[in-house]
């Protein structure tokens, strides 16, 4: 099973390496996610990140400290090339998902690629994104689709479709879709017994007073617990998979 877990932003080292020691506890197979710059904040003012040469500094020590894998998004063509001397794992964001010139530079050094689902895509058009990745390396993460202003759903029915129709690893984004950190555990369980591959997940050790999606990042404390509920979870499915 996939585990992407982390902050969803660089706030600090001392933050990032706090949370990547205890993932690395929970799992040493975690890929740790920290984003560098969050270009796509709502507001002007919104806390954004620590910048990419420092970011990459500090994911580097991440990896060197836990041995954990690192990933992060990025935003413009010039930043892919850069970032895979770092990256294990090269995210796409959900509003790029479409933008073929960052896609297929992600896809040139032939590391992984994760491509967020855009809310406003279908499963279908995910294969178009995956062909433009250049190789097959490449995760899709599903993070619902927009119904109305501000509420992302996720059709479960999504997670299979990708599956057989872009034949690569499907992740499930329990965090964003979930609306409040409550509902986390509900659609990663869900998400996991419908067939995904891995799951996404933020964590902080206090979301109240993390500088950006608190509200959506589960408690560090909590995610040992249910990343083993997951796995069960995940077990189960894949016994069921082989007597089908």
């Amino acid at each position: 099973m996939i585990i992407i877990a982390g902050p969803c932003v660089i706030e600090s080292q001392e933050l990032c390496l706090e949370i990547a020691k205890e993932l690395s506890l929970i799992d040493r197979s975690i890929i740790f996610k920290a984003s560098y710059d969050k270009a796509n904040r709502s507001g002007i003012k919104s806390y954004r990140g620590v910048g990419f040469e420092k970011g990459m500094e500090i994911l580097t020590n991440v990896y060197i400290r836990t041995d954990l894998r690192v990933t992060s998004d990025i935003h413009t063509v010039g930043e892919a090339s850069k970032a895979a001397r770092y990256l294990d794992v090269i995210q796409i964001p959900a509003m790029l998902c479409r933008q073929t010139d960052i896609i297929a530079a992600a896809g040139a050094k032939e590391i992984v690629v994760n491509l967020k689902k855009g809310q406003f895509m279908d499963a279908k058009r995910m294969a178009q994104a995956v062909e433009k990745v250049g190789h097959k390396n490449v995760m899709i993460t599903e993070r619902g689709n927009s119904f109305g202003y501000n509420d992302v759903v996720i059709d479960m029915r999504n997670i299979q479709m990708i599956k057989d129709i872009c034949e690569v690893p499907v992740i499930i984004d329990a965090s964003h879709p979930a609306g409040d950190r409550s509902m986390i555990p509900v659609l990663a369980k869900a998400g996991i017994a419908a067939g995904a591959d891995g799951v996404f997940i933020e964590v902080h050790p206090n979301p109240d007073k993390a500088k950006c999606d608190g509200a959506t990042s589960l408690e560090l404390s909590k995610l040992g617990r249910l990343i083993r509920e997951l796995k069960s979870i995940y077990t189960l499915v894949q016994i069921g998979e082989k007597y089908d």
